[in-house]
């Protein structure tokens, strides 16, 4: 189980422990106040694991262990859980280290993580439970670095889940809604993010759109922050089922609000899909190279 330091990754590994499953929970740090968290509430099944997923040798480390640990049962679920995003900008904004570093984790580290594992599983007929988002299925505003690796994550798990449908193993995507885990839902973290964008962007860049337009960005997406779902449960139960039912479903949508956003994604023309998207996620204004006022200065 990945990305266990917050969030998903933390509720379900305490969830499954109380259910008296053996489990791998790895965290980016040892010492961080969800690991020690776990250590504390968790019995002494669990197994901590220290694994950054943009390092192959933590990833190999960890493969290691668990084959080490598990001997010839094999591993019966994998759940890639861990999750990565620091940019909330329109695409053009994002510098391309940000695309990268998504990608590195969100969907190389899971790669990477899955096809060392999968042995195991094979073994075991297991199951492999995968955390994606709707931002991987529809374009949200100013999230094309997160969904661009989400989208890559979907389509690789679908992949896995027809190919090794002939070895009994059964795979199942997450998408849940907003929920309130780790940094996400820290508006000090977010404020940070946008100073250190608007001072890594070219200077062109910053007239065409703006400083103002970056802010309004930011803002609303605090603002969009206060609708985040504390109780975690419901992702929680959707992992567990995807371990555990004897028909997993191929997706699973917990959250309020995805039904109807799955219905305009799939039903309704594109203008309308774009106009629900940013009048429930963010809507920005104008860039400022585009508003009357500006032009009206350039004249003068």
């Amino acid at each position: 189980l990945s990305g266990c330091d917050s969030g998903f990754g933390q509720a379900t590994a305490r969830h499954l422990d109380i259910m008296g499953f053996r489990v791998f929970a790895s965290v980016l740090d040892l010492q961080s106040p969800g690991a020690q968290e776990l250590r504390r509430s968790c019995s002494s099944r669990l197994t901590l694991l220290q694994m950054d997923l943009t390092k192959t040798e933590d990833i190999q480390r960890v493969l290691k262990h668990i084959q080490a640990h598990t001997n010839s049962a094999g591993l019966w679920g994998l759940v890639n859980n861990a999750g990565f995003n620091d940019t909330i900008a329109d695409a053009e904004l994002s510098p391309l280290g940000k695309f990268r570093a998504c990608m590195e984790v969100n969907f190389f580290g899971s790669l990477e993580l899955t096809k060392g594992l999968l042995p195991l599983l094979r073994s075991a007929g297991g199951r492999i439970v995968t955390v994606s988002s709707p931002a991987g299925d529809m374009p949200f505003p100013c999230l094309a670095a997160y969904g661009a690796s989400k989208a890559a994550l979907s389509l690789l798990m679908d992949t896995f889940r027809s190919e090794l449908q002939p070895w009994g193993i059964k795979v199942s995507l997450i998408l849940p809604g907003y929920y309130k885990t780790g940094t996400t839902c820290d508006p000090a973290f977010w404020n940070l993010q946008k100073q250190q964008l608007l001072a890594s962007l070219p200077q062109d860049l910053l007239q065409a759109y703006g400083e103002d337009y970056v802010e309004e960005i930011n803002q609303q997406f605090i603002q969009f922050m206060k609708v985040a779902v504390e109780d975690l449960s419901a992702v929680v139960n959707s992992i567990t089922e995807g371990l555990l039912a004897a028909n997993p479903a191929v997706r699973y949508y917990p959250g309020q609000g995805l039904g109807i956003m799955y219905f305009i994604h799939r039903y309704l023309p594109y203008f309308v899909q774009d106009l629900f998207l940013k009048g429930f996620f963010i809507n920005p204004k104008l860039p400022r190279a585009l508003r009357r006022e500006h032009h009206n200065d350039v004249k003068k």
